[in-house]
């Protein structure tokens, strides 16, 4: 080989060794050990409204998050109880915060003393039911799925085990925030608040322990509408804090599960709104929308000290119903900026009066037993599919099936008396033990007959007719009124 030959032959094996180890050191491999270790580091998580701390770190890591599912009896306002299902104890649940890039390694522990099994849906995640598929976690047990972070923003998680509304509705709901890889601008002050609304059985400030209500929440008909779940959870000591000059980022969310949020902060701008906590800005907003099931991103710099009221601009819920918050800033007055008081004025009321067109419902009721169990064909997929699945297989252990059931087709009165009063605790059913909730549906004596009448008619069951004479009979033993039908138009 000649020499320039040789020269050649060396310039091309050199390039071509340089041009084949580029993708390893783009991807971070290393030639004699495979791929590199990604740093591992236990997430902090909070209580709202606190944040953790921004992430300075600027690779990705690998994120281990524990989170346990919780059901706690609590204040929901002043002298009233209420039962809340949560992620971690508080409402909303744990604020998560991780980087883009990262991969989570996530640990759902559904705690011993729950009585439901939970799991969770992280809008963060890109994958079947953002994790729910594999986390259906029964009490006392624990679930783990991994996820990489690919989408930087703010993500709202919740409970998406059947009956999802009831969960949600319970409070199962919280968020999560993917930084971006080159971070969030620098503020001074960072808060946590999450909007949801809640329906009890009794009306707002009815003092007691106060059950959750279906056929409020079916109906939107919202008791309370609040901020971190609880009636002034950010009024008075536990007010939000800062000092003039000062920026604050909020992080909002909305868990819903019914209605948007029309988030305002009254005597503010925003000067900057992430819209739907997403990475478009937009700049001087008074009031951004956050859907339910949804986030936004606010910052502005306080000017003027004072007391700032953080609102669901639909005001009845913020006066009303409980959307009211504070931010309390300190420092000196800026009177080129806002004087202070000039006058005083009040607001007149305009009245509590509910006002309603008199009517009543006219109820459709089934004539044959094919119209009954058309009808009840139409109950059970309303109210029975999400836990019993619609081949009335269940989901075992906590949801028993209906399919070829002994123990729905052995006796038709106790089949009814479940229906009217629930069941929890273990059952048995085709030899194989169940243990959960069956929530009281309060179905009118129509329904009940009617659903029963078709799950009867399906699957290889008995095929009972049950009729809402005898439904009516069954009740009068269990003591359990039938509901009245909404005579209210337009509601």
């Amino acid at each position: 080989m000649s020499n320039s030959a040789l020269r050649v032959h060396r310039w091309l094996g050199a390039t071509t060794a340089v041009v084949l180890a580029l993708p390893l050191a783009t991807w971070g491999w290393r030639a004699s050990r495979g791929p590199a270790v990604l740093q591992q580091e236990e997430a902090v998580l909070t209580d709202p409204p606190a944040v953790p701390p921004p992430i300075t770190r600027t690779r990705a890591a690998r994120v281990v998050v524990q989170l346990e599912t919780r059901e706690v009896l609590r204040e929901i306002a002043p002298g009233v109880q209420y039962t809340f299902w949560t992620f971690g104890g508080s409402v909303p649940g744990k604020f998560i915060r991780i980087r883009e890039g990262d991969e989570v390694e996530f640990h759902l522990n559904n705690h011993p003393e729950s009585r439901f099994p939970h799991n969770i849906d992280l809008h963060a995640v890109t994958g079947p039911g953002g994790g729910a598929t594999s986390s259906f976690t029964s009490p006392g047990h624990a679930s783990v799925f991994s996820f990489k972070a690919l989408n930087p923003g703010l993500y709202v998680y919740h409970c998406a085990t059947a009956p999802v509304g009831m969960h949600v509705a319970n409070g199962m709901y919280g968020l999560i925030l993917v930084e971006p890889e080159a971070g969030l601008p620098k503020v001074d002050r960072e808060y946590y608040v999450v909007q949801g609304e809640f329906y009890t059985a009794g009306p707002y400030g009815q003092a007691g322990t106060q059950p959750f209500s279906m056929e409020k929440a079916l109906r939107e008909d919202a008791d309370y509408v609040l901020f971190n779940g609880s009636v002034g959870s950010l009024t008075g000591d536990r007010a939000l804090t800062a000092s003039v000059g000062e920026t604050v980022r909020l992080f909002v969310g909305n868990g819903g599960p019914n209605l948007l949020s029309s988030f305002h902060v009254i005597g503010e701008i925003f000067d900057r709104v992430y819209a739907e906590a997403g990475t478009a800005v937009n700049q001087n907003v008074q009031t951004t929308l956050v859907p339910a099931g949804g986030a936004a991103m606010v910052e502005f710099r306080v000017q003027v000290p004072g007391t700032y009221i953080l609102v669901d601009h639909s005001l009845l819920r913020a006066f009303n119903k409980g959307a009211l918050g504070m931010l309390r800033v300190s420092g000196p007055d800026v009177l080129a900026v806002y004087s202070g008081r000039q006058s005083e004025g009040i607001y007149s009321p305009e009245g509590a009066a509910v006002q309603v067109v008199p009517g009543r419902a006219q109820l459709a009721r089934a004539g044959t037993r094919a119209e009954r169990i058309e009808f009840g064909r139409r109950v059970f997929e309303q109210n029975c599919a999400a836990c019993h699945q619609t081949t009335g297989v269940g989901l075992p252990p906590a949801f028993p099936p209906l399919a070829g059931a002994d123990y729905l087709n052995a006796d038709k009165r106790r089949a009814i008396s479940v229906l009217l009063r629930g069941l929890q605790g273990e059952v048995v059913v085709n030899g194989q033990t169940y243990n959960g909730v069956m929530p009281l549906l309060r179905l009118e004596d129509d329904d009940v007959a009617n659903v029963l009448t078709y799950v009867y008619s399906q699957w290889g069951n008995a095929g009972h007719e049950v009729t809402p004479a005898e439904v009516a009979s069954v009740r009068r033993q269990v003591g359990n009124r039938q509901p009245q039908p909404d005579q209210s138009h337009g509601r």
